[in-house]
């Protein structure tokens, strides 16, 4: 009897001692949790260490301080771009995203995401605050792998593709597709919503995509914030801006507490970047008084640095050195892959990933793979990219470059005289001796010149190609998981769009059934006609002066795909609508 009480106070004993350990190995081997916060133009010089004179950024800069800092992280010059590299590791012209309005910045529902293969693994994942790249079926965010989702609509609040007057106070969003009126700041209901994510109590591990918004125009933000730069007698708009940023760092303060209080802060990553520059001027006659850019050249939508050289910082505790600086060159295409690499997730063996993975870098072990790389980048306006136009081909240490100053004037394909004339006059900067790129050396070493055009020919060729054989992505029509769509200018296809945004259509995929079809107007000075065609569909109706809505009840749709318009006339020239609702009310079998 004595024995067999000994046997069960030793098989006890072992229990307890076996239970944590057990527990601590699962622990160890559980997969890290993700969070990666985007911000909106924020550029290399809107952060406190990098030299600027009136910003403090304690917050964003403790992540370097308990992680690594990348001092040449580059990215795309506009922030569809940016945001298609960075969930797919691919550059964007591959994956449809051109610019930032209309179909530019439609990513293929075919890409397969970040968040899509996390979730396939796993992962908890969530996105809050900008998505841009597509509003509609297949392009939404739920589409494309995110569980849950709180974002605006379009580029920025404010804009064509969100509802009229809405701002970055009491905003209206999208959660899960559906419109909701919030209370607050758009910044702080974006946060609040990532840490509700994050506590969630599960076994799963999480993906957070915090983009918010911010800095992004318009300069919008609470007075308090804006006051104390005010009061250092800077320019309103650097005031505003500088107020926003602010408010940014308390909100990533806010997230690096929550991930300690929840005791998870050791197998957590978390990644803080900017999606472009900032919006420091866009021609010579546009620019912000005072603003620092840490003497980079450039602004938003350029791809000199001060355009394509954002604020990198990233920390994951016990696995990275702390206050770790590195210049080694690292792009937003390498996130995708990263994150792979960290989470050892095996992509696709069919999935073409252009990015490669920096954990070798941030872990001091072989960064080889990183050395003699390239990296290219191009933005002008318009579905249709034009070889030589405003582009560059960055590598460790030289950069060349096709300058424009205006690339939203690029709208049509040059003529050969003009392609000479930018070709004549390329230039190339040793970008490790001269990072404000003023010494043109283009003249003295031709032949790396020569190289790397010969690059940016070989990569033009090679995704431009790719994404004329997948076409632009279309909305669905009528489909079982969206039968109600809302259609807005920001989304409109066609050249009158390019030349003067008035009238364009929208590309679709319908479901046969029947629709209600409705049109927001805008102001009306005379009687007219409305229209809406699609296939031999042609429906008029005639409108008052004044009139804001005119409604086609019960109007039968084919399948099929094809270019939907609505579109109204008040004499001979035809204008559209400010939004149309495609409701589906009977399904055609």
């Amino acid at each position: 009897m004595k024995k067999t009480y000994l046997f069960k106070l030793l098989f006890t004993t072992l229990i307890f001692i076996v239970t944590p350990l057990k527990h601590q190995s699962l622990q160890a081997q559980k997969k890290p949790n993700i969070i990666i916060m985007m911000t909106d133009d924020q550029g290399f010089g809107d952060i406190g260490m990098h030299g600027n004179p009136y910003l403090k950024t304690p917050n964003i800069e403790a992540i370097g301080k308990k992680g690594i800092e990348m001092e040449t992280f580059i990215t795309y010059p506009n922030c569809s771009a940016s945001r298609a590299a960075l969930l797919t590791g691919r550059y964007p012209y591959r994956t449809g995203v051109t610019a930032v309005t209309q179909v530019d910045h439609f990513m293929n529902n075919s890409e397969v995401t970040l968040a899509e293969i996390l979730s396939e693994n796993g992962y908890r994942t969530g996105i809050f605050g900008k998505w841009h790249l597509g509003d509609n079926n297949p392009m939404r965010p739920t589409d494309q792998g995110f569980q849950e989702a709180l974002v605006h609509k379009g580029g920025g609040i404010g804009q064509a593709a969100g509802p009229v007057g809405n701002t970055y106070f009491n905003p209206i969003l999208e959660h899960n597709n559906v419109s909701k009126k919030y209370t607050g700041y758009c910044d702080d209901i974006f946060t609040d919503a990532t840490l509700d994510f994050i506590s969630k109590k599960d076994d799963k591990p999480f993906f957070a995509y915090l983009a918010t918004n911010l800095p992004h125009f318009p300069l919008q933000v609470p007075e308090k914030r804006a006051e104390v730069y005010r009061k250092m007698g800077l320019h309103e708009d650097n005031a505003l801006t500088y107020g926003m940023i602010d408010n940014i760092d308390d909100n990533v303060g806010r997230i690096l507490a929550k991930l300690k209080q929840l005791g998870i802060e050791d197998n957590t990553i978390v990644l803080f970047l900017s999606d472009n520059g900032p919006r420091q001027r866009r021609t010579k006659n546009d620019v912000y008084p005072g603003r620092w850019v840490a003497n980079l050249r450039g602004t938003k939508t350029s791809v000199y640095d001060a355009g394509i050289r954002v604020p990198f910082f990233v920390k994951w505790p016990k696995h990275f050195e702390k206050n770790v600086k590195t210049k080694t060159m690292g792009t937003i295409i390498d996130i995708f892959p990263t994150i792979l690499d960290i989470a050892n997730i095996q992509a696709p063996d069919t999935l073409q990933i252009d990015g490669k993975s920096l954990l070798p870098l941030w872990k001091n072990k072989d960064a080889g793979k990183l050395e003699g790389r390239n990296f290219i980048t191009q933005m002008h306006y318009g579905p249709t990219p034009f070889k030589y136009m405003h582009f560059a081909v960055r590598t460790q240490k030289y950069k060349l470059i096709s300058p424009h100053d205006f690339p939203h004037g690029i709208l049509y394909q040059p003529k050969d005289e003009e392609l000479e004339e930018v070709l004549a006059n390329l230039e190339l900067y040793n970008v490790e001796e001269d990072p404000s790129e003023r010494i043109d050396l283009a003249d003295k070493y031709p032949e790396i010149v020569e190289d790397l055009l010969a690059k940016y020919e070989n990569w033009f060729d090679a995704v431009t190609q790719e994404r004329v054989s997948k076409g632009i992505q279309r909305i669905f029509l009528g489909a079982e998981n969206s039968p109600n769509v809302n259609l807005s200018r920001f989304d409109w296809g066609g050249p009158r769009v390019i030349s003067n945004n008035e009238l364009g259509y929208w590309r679709v995929k319908t479901e046969a059934g029947v629709y209600d079809i409705s049109m927001d107007l805008p102001k009306t000075t005379k009687d007219g006609v409305a229209h809406i065609k699609y296939q031999n569909v042609h429906k008029t109706i005639p409108i008052t002066k004044d009139q804001k809505t005119v409604l086609f009840k019960g109007v039968a749709l084919p399948s099929g795909v094809g270019d939907f318009q609505a579109f109204f006339k008040t004499g001979r020239l035809a204008t559209g609508p400010l939004f149309v609702d495609v409701n589906r009310i009977i399904t055609s079998n």
